[in-house]
């Protein structure tokens, strides 16, 4: 059915210099980026230009990540390039709703701002702990981890790479006994909590208040959450899922694989790295994954694009 989605990445994708070459590029750019340094009485250029030492801090990546990759989405866009449907792992979910027009740019920002203090401040540092899991599926996951307590499954990022989250105790547990029971490989995450667990229902809940300022409209065209995997049409819809999905694992394999089925068989991932690209290998190799980080990237997707006639 030749459709194409915009993916976005999550937390830890970030880099010093991300966006540079946009602002350099783009007044449209500036100005997002200067109205959102006045709005959070932060300055957005330093945080994302410069060394620094925040752009690693929850609190602040979340609107460095999501200014960063809006700022590259609405330049794909004003080049004419719009996607059938949209989706984010984690974070990324943001830059997603966005980009449908269920919520503005600005709105987008403010709100991961907050998410990403709540975040940070859910659980004490060094209390949780998140861990990749290499060479085992979900249900094997599941199926071992169950009597251990207070560890669960955070992320389904594709065949072969689950990702575990809960108290640190329970997760060094876990990671011994999936070795034991077949992992190929298991690696700590440099994360301050366990992200995706119940451990953050109460900072979803206050996330609640929130997004109860935002006035969502109805998207445009879908997106698909990370919670259900499921897209979602309906203004009303929205908050609630931004809610759970703090708390909820991330469902992006089966995201994709919907995605996939409704007839995509392109897609731009947007953002620093390729981290969701290498998912898709893995996912499914037959479908074109294309990727925008730099301003030079753009015109290689339009020109790739046009080749495909998709633009």
């Amino acid at each position: 059915m030749n459709k194409l989605a915009f993916i976005f990445p999550g937390q830890g994708v970030q880099e010093v210099g991300m966006g540079r070459d946009f602002y350099e590029n783009s007044e449209e750019v500036r100005a997002l980026y200067d109205t959102v340094s006045d709005a959070l009485c932060l300055d957005m250029k330093k945080l994302c230009f410069e060394e620094n030492e925040q752009l690693n801090q929850t609190e602040y990546t979340q609107a460095a990540l999501v200014t960063t990759c809006l700022a590259m989405a609405r330049i794909l866009e004003r080049k004419g390039i719009r996607p059938d449907v949209t989706a984010g792992l984690s974070l990324g979910e943001y830059c997603a709703i966005a980009m449908t027009g269920a919520m503005s740019d600005k709105e987008a920002i403010l709100a991961v701002r907050e998410r990403g203090i709540l975040m940070q401040e859910a659980v004490l540092c060094g209390v949780g702990a998140m861990a990749a899991i290499l060479g085992m599926d979900g249900d094997e996951i599941e199926a071992s981890i169950r009597e251990i307590p207070d560890v669960f499954i955070a992320n389904y990022n594709c065949p072969g790479q689950i990702v575990i989250t809960g108290k640190k105790e329970g997760v060094e547990t876990a990671i011994e006994k999936l070795q034991s029971a077949g992992a190929k490989r298991a690696v700590m995450l440099n994360v301050s909590g366990p992200f995706h667990s119940p451990f953050l229902k109460e900072a979803g809940e206050a996330l609640g208040e929130v997004l109860g300022n935002i006035n969502f409209r109805k998207p445009e065209f879908p997106y698909v959450t990370n919670v259900t995997s499921r897209y979602v049409t309906k203004a009303e819809e929205i908050k609630e899922l931004l809610m759970k999905q703090v708390a909820s694992p991330v469902r992006w394999q089966q995201s994709v694989e919907r995605m996939i089925a409704d007839g995509v068989d392109t897609f731009i991932e947007i953002g620093p790295g390729k981290t969701l690209a290498g998912f898709m290998r893995k996912i499914n190799r037959e479908v074109k994954v294309l990727h925008v980080s730099t301003w030079n990237d753009v015109e290689k997707v339009i020109e790739n694009l046009n080749m495909c006639g998709k633009k």
